[in-house]
């Protein structure tokens, strides 16, 4: 009767499978009821596993009591029947309790004492579905982070670690901050300065796409760790390329992929990483209806990990080295963003939708005035945008260079949670909105943009470059005025930015009135499903039909043309042409490998109107249509809902969940394949001063990563270091005769491709460095961009301005990135100088470095260059790589 009137049982859903009671009570009714059966009055009665401690249990107090009892219990011969697991809440409780033999008093009595930790249960006693009672000290009903998952939402942590920054900055937060500093390895230590400040965080989880994860996950098995320390996901979706249709285009990826597939399936079981097939779904859409909740802190290798903003997350794209710190538990670490405020205010009316917000946005701050800040909307315009809206808005986010970007917790993240089977999540975030989850009142930005969402004009960007905006109202024009062509040759919808129900809904009621007038697309108009659950909720609700009725042809669940997966036949190559679509990125080539053509970026509403008519001058706000009657109709303003109203149909199961034990999985890679290649170590540095090194190209003009290492064809070889760089730099401008892939070897004087002629430097033992211009490396988080030099002998490359992500690429493979004091020094720069690096004995964090350019008539001249390593960053440089660093590490510490 005690024990039942102590006891409050509950009833826990199960997320991994064990069907349990848990018991909450004081942790001194551990010791009294030490040996016991416990009759709780239910068809559990009997207790299976104990546990003591937890932040909510666990002073000194708590452990001496329990430690009494567990005393009293010896002397008289007993002792506990079942597991206990014992929790100090500190280092300092866990010392303490050792000097006064509390733990080795609990030890006897049949504990064991965990780590100081919150704890996840990884439990081998009871089988999956076996119903069990546990009795815990802990504080109350743990909600999973993911239905995937059994580690729960952070939130109690969060919150403790916020108040210490909190109290010892003083000042309001902006909602940046609080999720950063929550996250913070040290929060009592950590030096904070927005702008200056490295920040070690521990993320939450990692998310890799497959053509980022095999680089990511050949870098982990190197470094000989057994296991993923957090949550980890591969997300088949990049290797998928589009030529008929979504059903054919996916058989025959599973083919042409077998291997690729295979590896990362092996290691995902091998190392705890869960797998998504091929099929489906892009990434992000995956993540946002699976993975993401408000507060959430996860790096992703892939630019538009940002998405996961719109679910209130703090969602940062990295490279695979960066994937690799934190699935093995090293604090990983960020340069202190600025924050950029963007207060939304009004509603959107007519055609205008999320993604003009993000156009208006990039117009206003370029692909670079983001660089370094986090993206922060909020403003009572904020509620007026659906989740999946907000996602739109944070990924192409990346477009602009922010760090990422994010909205704080609202009822439209909370409709979205419950209606992708996550209620209890957002019962949850709601419990800690003010505190954690939305920006404090009087909080200060570095910028501050205001945007009156009522009078916002539908927008259209490009081509070339996702920045240069258009009104509707204008675009017609101003492509005439450029002599861009203004015949579409193709109309795209979907996408990681544009793929959600809400989208392809809206986008389904234009085609349909446009098919009651007997008008369709007059132009081939391809759609991709984001995900199989918005795949399949389509078809059952007819959108996807009525798309194909309108001429559109349903591709694969995955990135397809986008990121350049498209075998377009329908021009050749180096033919002038435009085409419209949803996507984020627009750069020269990007989605078709045709230079010649103009892409531009705009709203999936706007990309099915303008289909219509075929033509950059038609405004569906103002402008007529002929119906195939003869008779003239306006477009009505696109409507549409923004979650099924018969809920989500989930589709076809295709997720791998890892073995509790991946041990005796192999995940084996050949030495004979063309596309995967074990990576063999870079040379450390020789503690020298770099002298005399030759310049392989000064790059003229953009080079984003797709300059540096194109995808489309080659994202075949990106799990091959050696065949993959053979397309470094094809499509840089040389800078010495303003064409693309043809640079002088300056030792034999003959003209040959970038690649060719690395390897012939490199056969010599003749190191490289590259120079060039402003915002360089912009774009994806692919760090084949800065593995290919690396690998073909660079040493360093020197610019205007670096892009974030590119630049700690090169940083965490051992390259110098470096960056001139003066920009005009850019000009100095010969093609056949000869490049010299002094001082690197002296190299230490915020110290310039001095460069000798040796000009070929034998003048020199001297400049200085900057830098913003760190002293753990100059250690990997020192090391050869940062990989390198966390052997040698792992080698004397014993762990990384």
């Amino acid at each position: 009767m005690a024990l039942r009137r102590i006891f409050k049982t509950l009833q826990v859903s199960a997320n991994s499978g064990i069907q349990k009671k848990f018991c909450h009570t004081s942790p001194a009714v551990f010791g009294a009821k030490k040996m016991v059966t416990s009759n709780l009055g239910n068809r559990n009665s009997c207790l299976t596993k104990s546990l003591n401690g937890s932040c909510t249990n666990s002073r000194y107090e708590d452990m001496a009591r329990c430690a009494s009892r567990a005393k009293e219990a010896l002397d008289r011969g007993f002792k506990f029947r079942i597991p206990f697991n014992v929790t100090p809440g500190s280092k300092q409780i866990r010392a303490t309790i050792k000097i006064d033999e509390m733990a080795q008093t609990l030890r006897e009595f049949g504990g064991t004492v965990l780590a100081n930790a919150c704890g996840q249960l990884d439990r081998n006693d009871v089988k999956k579905g076996e119903k069990n009672t546990i009795l815990n000290s802990h504080n109350r009903k743990e909600v999973a982070m993911s239905k995937f998952d059994t580690k729960p939402l952070p939130y109690e942590i969060l919150e403790k670690r916020l108040k210490i920054v909190a109290d010892r900055l003083g000042r309001p937060l902006t909602l940046t901050e609080k999720i950063l500093y929550s996250h913070l390895d040290d929060p009592v230590g950590q030096s904070i300065e927005r702008g200056v400040s490295y920040l070690k965080l521990r993320p939450d989880r990692v998310a890799m796409q497959d053509a980022t994860a095999q680089m990511a996950m050949l870098q982990f098995i190197s470094s000989g760790l057994p296991k993923v320390a957090v949550p980890s996901t591969i997300h088949c979706d990049h290797l998928i390329e589009a030529q008929v249709g979504g059903v054919e285009d996916l058989k025959r990826a599973k083919e042409l992929n077998e291997e690729v597939y295979n590896f990362l399936k092996t290691a995902s079981a091998r190392y705890g990483v869960g797998f998504w097939h091929p099929g489906s779904g892009i990434i992000h859409q995956i993540i946002l209806e699976n993975y993401a909740f408000p507060g959430l802190l996860m790096v992703g290798t892939d630019s538009h990990t940002p998405n996961g903003g719109g679910l209130g997350g703090l969602c940062i794209g990295v490279g695979g080295a960066d994937a690799v710190d934190v699935m093995a538990d090293i604090p990983w670490e960020l340069k202190c963003p600025k924050v950029i405020g963007v207060r939304l205010t009004g509603k959107m009316t007519g055609w205008t939708t999320p993604k003009d917000v993000i156009l208006k946005v990039a117009d206003i701050l370029t692909v670079k005035g983001g660089t370094g800040a986090v993206i922060e909307y909020h403003g009572p315009g904020v509620d007026n945008i659906s989740c999946t809206g907000m996602g739109t808005i944070c990924n192409m986010g990346a477009e602009i260079g922010a760090t990422t970007s994010l909205f704080p917790f609202n009822h439209r993240m909370a409709d979205y949670l419950k209606a992708t089977s996550r209620a209890d999540i957002a019962e949850e975030a709601a419990k800690y909105s003010k505190p954690l989850l939305t920006p404090d009142n009087g909080c200060q930005y570095d910028q501050l943009i205001e945007l009156d969402l009522t009078t916002l004009e539908p927008h259209v960007n490009g081509p070339f470059t996702p920045d240069l905006a258009h009104p509707i109202s204008k675009l017609g024009n101003n492509a005439k005025k450029s002599d861009w062509p203004v015949e579409i040759k193709v109309g795209l919808i979907g996408s990681c930015t544009n793929s959600s129900y809400e989208d392809m809904a809206r986008c389904a009621t234009i085609a349909k009135e446009a098919l009651d007038h007997g008008r369709k697309s007059k132009i081939p108009f391809n759609v991709t499903p984001g995900s199989e659950q918005i795949r399949a909720t389509i078809e059952r609700d007819g959108i996807a039909q009525t798309l194909r009725e309108f001429g559109g042809t349903v591709l694969a669940n995955a990135c397809g043309p986008c990121i350049g997966q498209w075998d377009r036949k329908d021009v050749k190559k180096g033919e002038k042409n435009t085409i419209v679509s949803s996507y984020n990125r627009n750069f020269t080539g990007r989605n078709d490998a045709n230079a010649a053509t103009h892409a531009f970026v705009t709203s999936p509403e706007l990309v099915t109107a303008l289909a219509i008519e075929g033509r950059l001058d038609f405004d569906p706000t103002k402008d007529s249509i002929k119906g195939a009657d003869g008779k003239e109709f306006k477009l009505s303003n696109p409507f549409g809902d923004e979650l099924p109203a018969k809920g989500f149909d989930p589709g076809q199961d295709t997720y791998q969940a890892p073995p509790a034990d991946g041990s005796a999985v192999s995940a084996v890679v050949d030495p004979k394949s063309n596309r995967l290649q074990l990576l063999e170590p870079f040379k450390p540095w020789d503690g020298k001063d770099l002298v005399d090194l030759t310049i392989l190209i000064k790059v003229k003009g953009k080079c984003t990563t797709d300059h540096i290492s194109a995808a489309g064809p080659w994202l075949k070889y990106r799990g091959h270091l050696d065949n993959i760089s053979n397309n470094m730099f094809l499509t840089a401008t040389n800078a010495d005769n303003n064409e693309m892939n043809k640079v002088k070897n300056q030792c034999t004087g003959e003209w040959g491709s970038v690649p060719d002629t690395a390897r012939a430097y490199k056969a010599e033992g003749i190191s490289w460095v590259v120079f060039g211009d402003e915002n360089y490396g912009e774009g994806s988080s692919r760090e084949h961009a800065a593995l290919e030099p690396r690998h073909l002998g660079g040493l360093a490359i020197i610019v205007k301005s670096f892009a974030r992500i590119h630049e700690t690429n090169l940083k965490k493979q051992g390259l110098l990135a470096l960056t001139f004091d003066d920009t005009k020094d850019y000009d100095k720069v010969q093609p056949d100088d000869k490049v010299s690096l002094v001082g690197l004995d002296e190299f230490t964090p915020g110290k310039p470095l001095t460069c000798i350019l040796r000009h070929n008539d034998g003048t020199c001249e001297e400049i200085l260059l900057n830098h913003t390593f760190n002293t753990q960053q100059i250690q990997w440089f020192k090391s050869g790589s940062a990989l390198n660093r966390m052997k040698q590490l792992a080698a004397t510490m014993g762990n990384p």
